[in-house]
């Protein structure tokens, strides 16, 4: 079964940057989507950012601005360059792939910024 694999997180300052990568165990076709979610303790998991197939992205309000997606198809690789980084954004991080009709998740990644 292919797995999705977070890499890149850790404990930065407050202001700084961090870029998460997310790859793909094998090979994963017909991806509709890929996105980053996030999950803080005691809260729900929550989309971070999206992008479609087609290269549209989507950000929720609190990142806007500060983090960008990215994300390679053809590679099955999604990235999450994340700046300006604020303390509320610490959370363990997903990487996610949408299919037809599959969804695939990633184990996680902390993040933990200091203020």
């Amino acid at each position: 079964q292919v797995q999705l694999v977070e890499s890149g997180g850790g404990l930065v300052q407050a202001g700084g940057s961090l870029r998460l990568s997310c790859a793909t165990s094998g090979r994963i076709f017909s991806i509709n989507g890929m996105g980053w979610y996030r999950q803080a303790p005691g809260k729900q998991r929550e989309l971070v950012a999206s992008i479609t197939s087609g290269g549209s992205t989507n950000y929720a309000v609190s990142v806007k601005g500060r983090f960008t997606i990215s994300g390679d198809n053809a590679k099955n690789m999604v990235y999450l360059q994340m700046n300006s980084l604020k303390p509320e954004d610490t959370a363990v991080y997903y990487c996610r792939f949408r299919t037809s009709p599959y969804i695939y998740w990633g184990q996680g990644t902390q993040v933990t910024v200091s203020s």
